[in-house]
């Protein structure tokens, strides 16, 4: 391998690793205040992605302008259509066994996918509204997209870091994630939290919807199942539950994908890396790399 397609590589991996860790922070937050694995999350990520074609449908047009009012619409739509799905799938199983919220988000996320099957079950194609024209970079190429992609997600992720560690509602999210029943009793409104949790993750979920619809050039209701997957791997990675550990695991299986391409004879054995690292991780650090290890008592 010549140093500038490992550099491409190593850009590419950065590129797909920053829209996995902004679907992975989704799972990791759901996860850490319910432990609860929505795996509807994949169909919001679809979800933000048809959203932002619909406006753009609606708005057509080029610059800064649509690019936010794309991203604005669709983090809005999806962050309450998230809500609506808590209330109406997840909220009356609170208490039931941990099996029956699984089930029914497995429920939600098959409804959801062919819901959009029976609107649109057609390929749509996303307008391209940043730049995709190469720069050269030294000996890489380097596209407009490429940055914009990396940029939104870090910046994304960044805000989120700052809501969680500074901010008044970030603290008393962190207080629900650790003892739910202890932070009611302190008088922190758990239900709405839970609500403000769900917002955050389909607002985030619906900007990667948007970054891939960019990245790719087309949108479609079963879109969301693999990068769901690997969003899900790249959690499990970081630590289910940590949202440190989402963000690295994101680019860490961006970059283990992207590299694997480079070695591999057909570039659509790429998901085998995903699916591998998955199981690799269950077996040997169920806990992933950032999380902790915790033992229950039955």
């Amino acid at each position: 391998m010549t140093l500038a397609l490992l550099l491409e590589q190593l850009l590419n991996g950065l590129t797909l690793g920053g829209i996995y860790a902004l679907l992975a922070l989704g799972y990791t937050l759901v996860y850490g205040v319910l432990r609860m694995i929505n795996f509807a999350h994949s169909e919001l990520f679809m979800g933000g992605a048809v959203v932002g074609w619909a406006v753009l449908s609606v708005f057509p047009g080029h610059g800064w302008i649509a690019v936010v009012l794309t991203f604005a619409v669709a983090m809005a739509a999806v962050g309450l259509f998230a809500v609506l799905l808590d209330r109406v799938a997840y909220a009356p199983l609170r208490r039931a066994p941990r099996l029956m919220p699984l089930i029914s988000a497995i429920g939600a996320s098959l409804v959801l996918q062919n819901a959009v099957f029976l609107w649109r079950d057609n390929q749509l194609p996303f307008p391209a509204l940043v730049s995709v024209r190469p720069h050269a970079l030294g000996p890489v190429s380097v596209t407009g997209l490429q940055v914009f992609i990396i940029a939104t997600s870090v910046a994304l992720m960044g805000l989120l870091t700052l809501f969680i560690q500074k901010t008044r509602l970030g603290k008393a999210l962190r207080a629900v994630s650790q003892d739910a029943p202890t932070a009611e009793l302190m008088g922190i409104p758990v239900d709405r939290l839970i609500a403000l949790t769900f917002f955050i993750g389909g607002a985030l979920g619906a900007a990667a919807g948007v970054l891939n619809g960019l990245y790719y050039g087309s949108v479609k209701y079963n879109m969301g199942f693999v990068p769901g997957v690997k969003a899900f791997t790249a959690a499990v990675l970081g630590g289910i539950g940590n949202v440190p550990g989402a963000m690295l695991g994101g680019f860490l299986l961006g970059l283990f994908e992207a590299l694997g391409v480079a070695f591999l004879p057909e570039p659509a054995w790429k998901d085998v890396f995903a699916f591998g690292l998955l199981i690799g991780v269950l077996i040997f650090r169920p806990s992933g790399l950032l999380g902790e290890h915790v033992t229950e008592k039955v």
